[in-house]
């Protein structure tokens, strides 16, 4: 049983606090490979949405002490658009962050971090970095910035301009951890932080993201949070299953139909028997109101 509260949770709550961006600032260093200190957390799409609007994803954005944008994101469930919203996210930053008459050399660089417990496309690693280059289609040399631009806007390559990506499929991690970042991705997927591990920002995340040390109306809603997570789960799972059983029987779209519609309702009589009330049983599930209520009264 993990003794450290999830990652996704503890972005929307605990990792906002000054005291607390030291578990932050030790992650994107271990990942980035250079030492990061958080300057500020701003506001983003994700971070002004209620905790329980989405349960699948969680952001937060960071401005460095070099002017760059971070954007960690926590994803859960799979979007086949996934990559498509990568793009959207930080093609919004770019604008949002830039005052209308200001030069477009003040445009700030922006990092694009997803951290992911589903899959993504294909591919067997679980960490995944981007950093594009514009190649000559005919000679295939690089461009680059001259020496003007290069002392002007402190870039070496012309990549330094645009956003990076970076990937993280934790659920392609093996729980074997080779270096220090991947003590993270460990911690990322497990909730825990072994003794003997060293990277930046896990000490501070062990002492500061324990469950034990969480306030009664935070402890609260955590577990709230986790019992949503299982159900959620448990509603994916199900309905993959019964209408992929449904599907054999009786032709797989009529059969997923009912299979997924059966699921949820099972899963609302779970929900219903732990005491969630009917707004969150309905997000979880897409149950209407009045088909919930009549599941209550029918015991």
């Amino acid at each position: 049983m993990p003794t450290l509260v999830r990652f996704d949770w503890a972005v929307k709550k605990l990792l906002r606090n000054k005291a607390n961006f030291g578990v932050l600032e030790g992650f994107l260093s271990e990942l980035l490979g250079f030492d990061i200190t958080i300057e500020q957390i701003l506001e983003s799409e994700g971070n002004k949405q209620h905790l329980y609007d989405k349960f699948n994803r969680v952001d937060i954005l960071v401005r460095t002490n070099q002017d760059e944008l971070m954007l960690v994101e926590v994803q859960n469930e799979a979007e086949t658009d996934y990559f498509h919203r990568i793009l959207y996210g930080t093609s919004k930053l770019v604008t949002e962050y830039i005052q209308e008459g200001v030069g477009y050399g003040s445009i700030k660089k922006v990092i694009s971090i997803s951290i992911l417990y589903f899959k993504l496309g294909q591919g067997k690693d679980y960490i995944y970095e981007y950093d594009g280059a514009f190649v000559g289609r005919h000679l295939n040399d690089r461009l680059k910035p001259n020496a003007w631009q290069k002392d002007k806007f402190g870039i070496r390559e012309v990549a330094d301009i645009f956003p990076k990506y970076y990937i993280l499929k934790l659920n392609n991690f093996n729980d074997i951890a080779k270096n220090t970042l991947d003590e993270w991705i460990y911690f990322l997927k497990n909730s825990e932080v072994p003794q003997n591990y060293k990277a930046k920002g896990l000490k501070e995340a062990d002492e500061k993201l324990k469950i034990s040390q969480l306030s009664d109306t935070d402890r609260k809603e955590y577990e709230h949070f986790q019992e949503s997570r299982w159900i959620e789960k448990d509603v994916a799972e199900t309905a993959e299953r019964k209408g992929m059983e449904k599907g054999m029987e009786k032709g797989m779209e009529k059969g997923m139909e009912k299979g997924i519609q059966q699921s949820k309702l099972e899963i609302a009589k779970t929900a219903i028997n732990k005491g969630l009330d009917n707004d969150l049983i309905a997000q979880l599930t897409n149950l209407t109101i009045e088909e919930i209520e009549t599941l209550r009264k029918n015991g």
